[in-house]
């Protein structure tokens, strides 16, 4: 029994895009040819891998075994070559960084930007989605690093914390409220506030949640919005109060588009955090980009941002 890696690339291919035209797309081959090498690939095994009665491909018991191994394959391969150019240094590459929305939204960008300028010769992507995703994406190996908001648990990760940020809380600029010199949790309580809040999922969510609980409100209306810009346009919109990242608001609050109320006792600030695989080898590329990242001491924006490196010509030293 033999096991071609091209066909078992192109069955992975399937598994993921969840049909055969998709993957077709993704390998630029024509869908029959797809069709065909998992077919080979089928009549090698002697099992049938993949699932072809519904509307999608679905994987068969059989496919979902040789699709988390062929994970494995994948991902050892690319350690391989991480350790091979370990060897010549950083001359060329690609990094895939991830990040939560926030700090994929408000610091990655700037960031990356400082890093291509360093390393001009290294194409940079990244992944932004909520922590579930990227933690998902780290684990299977499809991301090597990522920065995220909190402090992720977990035998199989190192984390490492690098900046913190706190969370403030906005309101439409005619709110009641958004006139005082400082607002209590009783003064939210008295009116009837509705919050809104992150998607599940969502490391902010779960601060919200504290916060919310640390001021005798976890049982005040609320509402599920799904990423920073949706939260804050509803709050402009006069739909609610929202506990959101002070770095998420700096344009909108210069702007006089949204408030800030000024709440006692103020939330806790959290750590912004830095998480790799325990057991994986990490490419030149990942470690210049986790060099870069050590030497950062503010946000971009902030007073004295930037650290370390005055020869970079940052609008926004970070």
């Amino acid at each position: 029994m033999e096991l071609n890696l091209h066909r078992l690339w192109i069955f992975m291919q399937v598994v993921e895009h969840q049909g055969f035209s998709a993957a077709a797309q993704k390998l630029y081959m024509s869908q029959p040819s797809v069709s065909n090498q998992v077919r080979r690939l089928e009549q090698s095994l002697r099992v049938t891998l993949i699932d072809r009665s519904g509307t999608r491909a679905r994987p068969t018991a059989e496919g979902e075994v040789l699709a988390a191994y062929g994970k494995r394959v994948f991902l050892l391969a690319e350690e391989a070559v991480a350790a091979v150019r370990q060897v010549s240094g950083l001359v060329t590459g690609r990094l895939l960084v991830g990040g939560s929305t926030t700090v994929g939204t408000y610091l990655l960008p700037a960031l990356l930007a400082r890093y291509q300028r360093r390393h001009p010769a290294i194409d940079c992507d990244v992944f932004v989605g909520n922590y579930e995703a990227v933690q998902e994406r780290l684990l299977a190996g499809g991301i090597g690093i990522a920065v995220v908001a909190g402090t992720p648990l977990g035998d199989r990760l190192v984390v490492e914390s690098v900046l913190d940020e706190h969370l403030v809380l906005i309101a439409a600029p005619d709110h009641p409220l958004a006139d005082r010199a400082a607002v209590t949790p009783d003064d939210l309580s008295a009116g009837g506030v509705r919050f809104l809040l992150r998607e599940p999922g969502s490391q902010t969510r779960a601060l919200q949640e504290r916060v919310l609980a640390d001021w005798g409100l976890a049982a005040a209306p609320h509402a599920d919005i799904s990423g920073p810009e949706a939260v804050k346009r509803c709050v402009a919109a006069g739909m609610g109060l929202a506990l959101i990242s002070e770095h998420a608001v700096v344009d909108e609050l210069r702007a006089g588009t949204l408030a800030a109320l000024p709440v006692t006792p103020a939330p806790q600030p959290r750590p912004i955090s830095l998480v790799r695989r325990r057991d994986r080898l990490l490419s030149p590329a990942e470690r210049a980009f986790l060099e870069l990242l050590r030497e950062v001491r503010h946000w971009p924006g902030e007073p004295d941002g930037g650290a370390g490196d005055t020869q970079d010509d940052d609008p926004c030293r970070c």
